[in-house]
């Protein structure tokens, strides 16, 4: 990522939740929690619609990767998700589908701007 010293690793991590966020609710999801934290971990966002309930994680990165975002997602990271989601639908009963969505966020730093690149959305992804 070029000239990422003026854009912290938060803010691009927070462009990338705005930009997935915005992309649920044009598909009509309404964002029950966002950054939802407990001791198994967090979830970026939890959306839900009429049918699913979403656990979506989100992974903004920069030019010239070697490899997509989602494969940061690795299988200890997914149980951890599974847990701290588990843990959300007890504190929260719906009966709702639950659902792990992954989005990739693709950006370039301009001038101290964050620029959205690209954008992958992928459903049910684990």
């Amino acid at each position: 990522m070029r000239n990422m010293a003026a854009v912290t690793k938060k803010q691009a991590g927070d462009f990338g939740e705005h930009v997935t966020r915005e992309y649920l609710e044009k598909l009509d999801y309404a964002i029950s929690a966002v950054n939802y934290h407990c001791r198994y971990g967090e979830i970026d966002i939890i959306a839900k619609n009429s049918e699913f309930i979403l656990f979506v994680e989100v992974k903004t990165r920069g030019e010239g990767l070697l490899y997509r975002p989602a494969e940061a997602v690795t299988f200890q990271k997914q149980e951890r998700l599974k847990k701290t989601a588990q843990l959300f639908l007890c504190e929260h009963p719906v009966l709702l589908q639950p659902r792990f969505d992954v989005s990739e966020v693709f950006i370039r730093v301009c001038q101290n701007d964050i620029i959205l690149t690209d954008f992958h959305y992928l459903p049910n992804a684990f």
